[in-house]
């Protein structure tokens, strides 16, 4: 396991103001699960896409921190979180930890929210964590097949060829910074609202050791979200459901997602794409706030 002992807050620093912390949540295991905390109020748990970090929500947190109590982490070996050899990041792993995290700081009254993959452990974990989580907030659910690779054909080819068994391991760490931009440009509808800084912060997290095993792992536990939507009917807790007008899932499929919840309240923001905390930072913050 590659350690660094205190976490890592150097592109933290340049969009924070200062404000709040960065610090490690140390699970059962051994291992460490980087977040940043700041502001006061209710508790919000924030979760990134796939391929991110807590620093997507970047441009979203400063418009919360005087609303809310914010927890944004790096879910397990993204971002600067402990990378673990032979870790699995199928959906209930992932899960798994998020739940851990909030029992572990001993949060009640918690809103869970993310966006992507973020969006749907928002709705996989409150069934766990039912009697601490008061409402759900889900930002472009990633719970339907493809997903990325629905962005454009150079993110159609990169994710398949990663995913695949053999020639994975070979894709995986290819990262050259203008293919990476151009598959992370396949989730905007305004492709200058993806900030350089952040897409080279995302390129020095994902040199460390181990990381290629992360991403092709994350890649391809993504079917596994796809059926972990059995499990919605369980949600307890209200539920906003929130989708892009230029999000990668198709409208049956975000059907399908408001039908298995019992309390849902749908909100489509217009004029975006599947990344709406850095192209719609404003309208995130709005729902949130709202939600409260």
């Amino acid at each position: 396991m590659e350690r660094n002992e205190s976490p890592d807050a150097t592109y933290a620093r340049t969009w924070s103001n200062g404000r709040g912390e960065v610090r490690f949540f140390t699970r059962a295991d051994g291992s460490r699960l980087r977040y940043y905390t700041v502001g006061t109020g209710p508790a919000l748990v924030l979760m990134h896409t796939v391929r991110g970090q807590l620093d997507y929500f970047q441009r979203v947190i400063p418009l919360l921190w005087d609303h809310y109590t914010v927890y944004a982490l790096d879910l397990p070996g993204m971002g600067w979180s402990d990378i673990v050899p032979g870790a699995q990041y199928e959906e209930p792993q992932l899960r798994a930890a998020v739940v851990e995290f909030v029992r572990g700081l001993d949060l009640h009254d918690v809103t869970l929210s993310g966006e992507s993959l973020g969006g749907a452990l928002s709705l996989s974990a409150s069934i766990d964590l039912k009697d601490r989580v008061s409402r759900v907030v889900a930002f472009n659910s990633y719970d339907y097949p493809q997903g990325g690779e629905r962005g454009n054909w150079i993110a159609r080819l990169i994710i398949s060829s990663v995913r695949m068994p053999v020639l994975g391991p070979l894709f995986a760490p290819l990262e050259p910074r203008p293919i990476f931009r151009a598959i992370l440009q396949g989730g905007y509808v305004d492709k200058t609202r993806l900030p350089e800084d952040f897409i080279t912060e995302l390129l020095r997290s994902g040199r460390r050791k181990g990381y290629a095993k992360v991403s092709r792992g994350i890649f391809r536990s993504l079917k596994g979200f796809d059926r972990a939507r059995e499990r919605y009917p369980r949600v307890s807790a209200p539920v906003t459901l929130v989708y892009s007008e230029n999000d990668w899932s198709r409208p049956a499929e975000r059907d399908r997602v408001a039908n298995a919840l019992t309390d849902v309240h749908r909100i489509t923001v217009p004029r975006t794409g599947h990344f709406s905390a850095l192209e719609r930072p404003d309208e995130m913050a709005r729902i949130l706030l709202d939600a409260a």
